[in-house]
């Protein structure tokens, strides 16, 4: 505790003293400690919210003059100017965005009385009132809705705004919203401020559409990994689908330049096989062929074209090796009597 400290709280009465601790064992118990207002909040809503909150966080209201006093004794200075009107600490080892969420889930719609200043525009829907026709429709009207009798029922013909954001409710117009049951605010705790790590966060810096940012995070990734392939750049994450991709390269140049390779020569025998009985079936006359070529059907059309052209493809995808071993698994099936009349021809 600071000299300045030391000299504000040594003439404090001993309960005074004694709620001053409890609240700086309060702001040290938690990684994360905020200003909450509670303004408007009934009692007994206040003692549901606190336990609502119990196991997540700890809020505890006192006087505003022995929470500054905390506060600058704990250093958290920054928070200080947050102090004014009603108000509350609040403590949590969640993360300032997660207490944010909470407390703003939490929050409930409320009628609004005379004197409040409205926190939005207040709007009175298109549509029946279901009230009967009478003195209402002129309540309606004085507060500049657009209302009249209709089908024995008042109706109000459009949306009607009848008071802006920041301006004052009259009797009048609570005794409306009240009738029509509209409850234009909401009822919580109100996050004025938290400092987590030292670092001091306000509610817009809390006010994140958790689902986007997570979509954005996730596009970043994907674009930072196509990146990363194309530069090429390689990382624990793309090395895998880096290395499968250059070995489907290195394989098409080898059967594009019939390279002696050992893993090769399945592939290879196989292309020449193909080669060799597609020119034995444009051949008319059989007894110029071997007795193994006679009668050897041609294989399908652009067989050989199409296996090069998978090699080729399998090169620029993720999943080169299951394209390589359905390839493989072709090329067996025509491994047979097709490679023995090569070995005819070719003594």
């Amino acid at each position: 505790m600071s000299a300045q400290a030391d000299r504000k709280t040594e003439n404090l009465p001993q309960w005074k003293q004694e709620e001053v601790d409890e609240l700086e064992e309060l702001i040290e118990s938690y990684e994360s400690v905020g200003i909450v207002g509670i303004a408007g909040i009934p009692s007994k809503q206040l003692q549901d919210m606190r336990r609502d909150l119990h196991g997540t966080a700890e809020l505890r209201v006192s006087r505003n003059t022995l929470q500054v006093r905390a506060l600058e004794s704990a250093g958290l200075d920054d928070l200080v100017d947050e102090i004014g009107g009603q108000v509350g600490l609040i403590g949590t080892n969640d993360n300032p965005f997660a207490l944010y969420k909470e407390l703003e889930a939490s929050k409930t719609p409320a009628p609004i009385n005379e004197g409040e200043v409205a926190p939005n525009d207040i709007v009175i829907p298109e549509g029946d009132t279901g009230v009967d026709p009478g003195p209402f429709v002129g309540e309606l009207q004085s507060i500049g809705a657009n209302a009249r009798i209709e089908d024995g029922s008042i109706q109000v013909m459009e949306d009607s705004t009848v008071l802006s954001a920041g301006e004052e409710v009259s009797a009048d117009l609570a005794n409306v919203l009240n009738e029509l049951g509209i409850e234009p605010k909401e009822v919580g705790l109100d996050l004025r401020a938290v400092v987590a790590e030292g670092v001091l966060f306000d509610p817009e810096d809390l006010d994140i559409d958790i689902e986007a940012y997570e979509s954005d995070v996730q596009t970043a990734a994907a674009r930072a990994r196509n990146l990363s392939l194309n530069a090429p750049f390689p990382t624990a994450t793309t090395a895998p689908t880096l290395i499968a991709k250059a070995t489907g390269e290195a394989k098409s140049l080898g059967l594009q330049a019939a390279i002696e390779d050992e893993e090769l020569m399945p592939d290879l025998v196989s292309k020449a096989d193909a080669q060799l009985r597609a020119l034995a079936a444009q051949i008319d006359d059989e007894e110029a062929l071997p007795e193994e070529l006679q009668g050897v059907e041609a294989p399908a059309a652009d067989a050989g074209a199409a296996d090069e052209g998978d090699d080729e493809s399998a090169a620029d995808q993720d999943a080169e090796s299951d394209a390589d071993d359905d390839t493989d698994d072709d090329d067996d099936d025509d491994d047979g009597d097709g490679a023995e009349g090569l070995g005819a021809m070719f003594g």
